[in-house]
């Protein structure tokens, strides 16, 4: 089932003209990458959520392992992750995965390649640890990171006042 998702995922981003490997993309305008990411994200959401169907879920992240699982009555899905960091609802602040002490390091390739991008552009909002910005923004960085990475799709795992960000690798489906 993870190569029907590719393949859905693959088919919908073509149709777009999305496609090139990670040094290619980040060395694109900063503009197009912002435009590419935000359609790609938009697709690659439709894909999981297609996915995931209408079924009530219940989601888990280890760190440890690198994985995020979800649950349904009927299925599980999993997919290895990366942290491209964390919003702190209370004061408005995102704190990238490159340099989070929560995150181990090498759950913060996607945020690496994000802030690589940032400053070949000069984009300080990718380069500086943590920064104050809205929740619409760390969606942005977290769709900048996925296509830089060409991840297979994004999620915002809620814990309490944190929402943390991840990009997600290659998606597996299972019987429940």
């Amino acid at each position: 089932m993870g190569f029907l998702f590719t393949a859905l995922t693959s088919v919908l981003l073509s149709a777009a003209g999305v496609s090139g490997p990670a040094a290619q993309r980040v060395a694109e305008p900063a503009d197009l990458v912002f435009e590419r990411a935000e359609a790609e994200a938009a697709l690659k959401s439709e894909a999981l959520q297609g996915v995931l169907g209408d079924e009530p879920s219940e989601f888990e992240v280890d760190l440890d392992a690198g994985l995020i699982t979800f649950t349904t009555a009927t299925k599980v899905i999993s997919a290895p992750i990366q942290v491209v960091g964390t919003y702190n609802t209370l004061d408005g602040t995102f704190l990238w995965g490159w340099d989070h002490p929560s995150v181990p390091e090498t759950l913060g390739a996607d945020a690496r390649l994000a802030r690589t991008f940032g400053r070949r552009h000069a984009l300080s909002l990718f380069t500086t640890r943590k920064v104050e910005c809205t929740e619409e923004e760390a969606w942005m960085f977290t769709a900048v990171a996925a296509y830089l990475s060409d991840a297979e799709g994004t999620y915002r795992a809620p814990f309490g006042t944190t929402l943390v960000f991840l990009t997600l690798g290659e998606v597996t489906i299972e019987p429940a």
